[in-house]
């Protein structure tokens, strides 16, 4: 069985998209993958952009409530919460979780300056939401495949 892992930041429009985005393209189906935000509201459309320059369609994805997926009862082997530290006090505890991370990432909204300023700071985000996905399948996926751990954790 593939191991689960959820991402949540606030919106679910943005930063937990992202990687799930990015860990579904590069786990190969070796994971199960969802995204979810503490006020759900729509993808924002510079993310959709940028991930559509490398080849990554957001454009008809839909956000979801991470308290939609606690009362469901969903199980995660990993949750890794996307947003400032400040928020991440804010998560749930989901039942049965073998691993919490976080990783501090700046909010996309809270982005000023001009269009191309802007979309610039989120081609920067993307990247470094890329290269944290990365490292996490090589530190938390290969080692559970290697060290004989079930894949469901």
């Amino acid at each position: 069985m593939p191991a689960k892992v959820l991402f949540i930041c606030v919106h679910n429009s943005a930063r937990s998209q992202m990687a799930e985005a990015f860990l579904n393209e590069m786990a190969g189906g070796k994971v199960l993958v969802e995204s979810a935000g503490f006020e759900p509201t729509t993808i924002n459309p510079l993310v959709v952009k940028v991930m559509a320059e490398t080849g990554i369609d957001l454009s008809e994805k839909s956000t979801q409530s991470v308290f939609s997926l606690v009362r469901n009862n969903t199980y995660f082997g990993h949750v890794i919460t996307v947003c400032d530290r400040a928020r991440e006090a804010d998560c749930p505890i989901f039942p049965g979780v073998v691993r919490r991370l976080h990783w501090d990432l700046e909010n996309p909204e809270d982005f000023s300056g001009t269009e191309e300023e802007v979309l610039e700071k989120v081609r920067a985000l993307r990247d470094q939401i890329r290269t944290l996905v990365s490292g996490f399948i090589q530190e938390h996926l290969s080692m559970k495949q290697e060290s004989g751990a079930r894949p469901s954790e």
